[in-house]
């Protein structure tokens, strides 16, 4: 059968690289895959090695936003993971080169990765260059925050329409530190990808050189034998954790990470987020919260340089493994990094915010945690609003566009976690929304559901347990109080636990809107938002 595909004897006798390519037309994440997943086979090649290409599914997360396809997106996380990990596991590969774009491919790469435990090594497409307009930059998110600015009437369909039309440019994720370059600089501080790989961007010359040399860097992962679970060990995860913190990251990253731990048999939990967080100063002026895009970054030494801050401050475990065979600290001593731009990548003893990104909230809302970024407005932020519940997204987006939502609001949306939504949808329409229209600092969202990476404002999600299961969530009435505290990390009603335990006497699970049967499927089978929502076979559920 081999045979068949062109391979001679001599290719059999090599090691047989898979290579998982979710190359697609419905995204301009992931269009130009094919050409990197090229270069890539050619390093492999040239070196010794039997390139095995195969495809993935892929959705884009910016394009199934706002509506029921947002279900799809974290359930494609566990699809992905699941597909690579059954070619792999059933051609009897002995490599593995996992390539992503949009967002969900990347931490589903590196799951499968944790999970074969095979020789293994990340390759990111790039992100896309910001949109240019009237001489700024502008990215998707000022897209959609525009359509805030127009429902309050600030803007006109005219200039709305200019905005879509220069918001994206070109191929490659979206150029902001939202969830893919925020996984895409995750997967260098985890040590799974190349040092500097992360930041080139998607229509450069500089991102075949780096899929060309991660795959000439993956015989040499073959030779030496090194594995995922040489690299991934908790003190990978908190360099991870750090890196993050200090990027202004994506809330999403959390989720990811927690969901890699656990396919990588490693004990994480959010406890050790926040620890970090109030560890790590945020040094990277980045979108959303900030000026600059990925490009910015790679303009400035990229990943490298905030990997370098770090160990000189003793922020990160400079002696763990990574793919090239050295530790963080030996790769970083061997790279001529530059001095970056201050105002991109600032001092340590200056820094962008003291603490880092995330904080994680706990309270009789969310008793499992909940989690909230906090680059990009007051780290001592303390709020008492009035609780506005909606049962699912779209009515809550229907509020705010109708200017029904006040300062002092708190928008709970519930029944959009794991299970509940099936799907856990990212919000970033209706966050979007509320920013757009003037709320960024008086309202606040609570949700069970997840954010977009370029989510910005007092927007609490991953709230857990969540509504589906009898959370507290799904006790909060209209009229509620509810009071944010960010320095003490709490989120909590006006109620006592009696009369949150008399008013889920009554709850019945509910999901609204669509639920295709893949999405059942795999909501029945979905974990905990505090667990990473991975989804578990029946026997492992705990």
């Amino acid at each position: 059968m081999l045979y068949a595909t062109g391979l001679s004897a001599d290719d059999l006798e090599q090691p047989m690289v898979g290579i998982a390519n979710p190359s697609a037309d419905v995204t301009p994440c992931n269009i130009h895959l094919d050409r990197v997943a090229d270069r890539a086979t050619e390093g492999i090649a040239d070196h010794g090695g039997t390139p095995m290409e195969f495809g993935t599914i892929t959705i884009s997360d910016a394009i199934s936003m706002g509506h029921q396809g947002m279900k799809a997106s974290l359930v494609s996380r566990e699809m992905i993971a699941d597909s690579v990990e059954t070619v792999m596991f059933a051609e009897r590969l002995d490599a593995f080169l996992g390539i992503a774009g949009c967002d969900k491919n990347h931490p589903a790469m590196m799951m499968a990765a944790a999970r074969m435990d095979l020789p293994s090594v990340f390759l990111y497409g790039g992100a896309m260059m910001p949109g240019q307009l009237d001489g700024a930059e502008i990215t998707g998110q000022d897209a959609i925050e525009a359509v805030g600015a127009y429902s309050e009437g600030t803007i006109t369909a005219e200039e709305l329409e200019r905005i879509e039309h220069a918001a994206c440019p070109g191929e490659g994720s979206c150029p902001g530190m939202y969830t893919a370059n925020t996984m895409a600089t995750i997967s260098e501080a985890l040590g799974l990808a190349p040092p500097g790989s992360a930041s080139a961007p998607a229509e450069t010359t500089d991102r075949l050189e780096v899929a060309y040399d991660t795959g000439e860097l993956l015989m040499t992962v073959i030779e030496r034998d090194i594995r995922p679970s040489d690299i991934l060990t908790k003190e990978a995860f908190e360099n991870a954790i750090a890196v993050q913190m200090a990027i202004g990251g994506s809330t999403n990253a959390v989720l990811h990470l927690l969901a890699i731990a656990e396919e990588a048999g490693v004990e994480l939990d959010l406890e050790d987020f926040d620890r970090i967080s109030q560890r790590t100063p945020c040094i990277g002026n980045f979108l959303p919260g900030g000026e600059y895009a990925m490009s910015h970054l790679h303009e400035n030494g990229g990943v490298p340089v905030i990997l370098k801050r770090l160990l000189d401050a003793g922020l990160l475990h400079g002696d763990v493994l990574t793919v090239t065979g050295q530790t963080m600290a030996e790769n970083i001593e061997a790279l001529e990094l530059p001095d970056p731009d201050p105002d991109v990548v600032f001092p340590l003893d200056d820094p962008v915010h003291e603490k880092g990104a995330v904080a994680v909230l706990r309270g009789n809302v969310a008793p499992g945690g909940s989690v909230v970024k906090i680059s990009g407005y007051d780290e001592e932020f303390v709020f008492e609003g009035t609780a506005r519940v909606f049962e699912r997204e779209e009515d809550a987006f229907e509020a705010v566009q109708s200017g029904e939502i006040d300062s002092g609001d708190v928008v709970v949306i519930r029944n959009e976690g794991p299970q509940g939504g099936p799907g856990m949808r990212e919000m970033l329409q209706i966050t979007a929304a509320i920013v757009g229209s003037g709320h960024e600092d008086d309202v606040v969202l609570l949700t069970d559901g997840r954010f977009s990476g370029a989510t910005r404002g007092p927007m609490i999600g991953h709230v857990a347990p969540e509504a589906y299961v009898g959370g507290p969530i799904a006790a909060l009435e209209d009229g509620d109080v509810i009071t944010v505290d960010i320095p003490n990390r709490r989120v909590d009603a006006d109620l006592s636990d009696a009369e949150i335990e008399s008013r889920l006497e009554n709850h019945r699970p509910t999901r609204h809107g669509e639920v295709p049967r893949a999405l059942a499927k795999y909501g029945s089978m979905f974990d905990s938002a505090e667990r990473g929502a991975v989804t578990r076979p029946p026997e492992e559920s705990p």
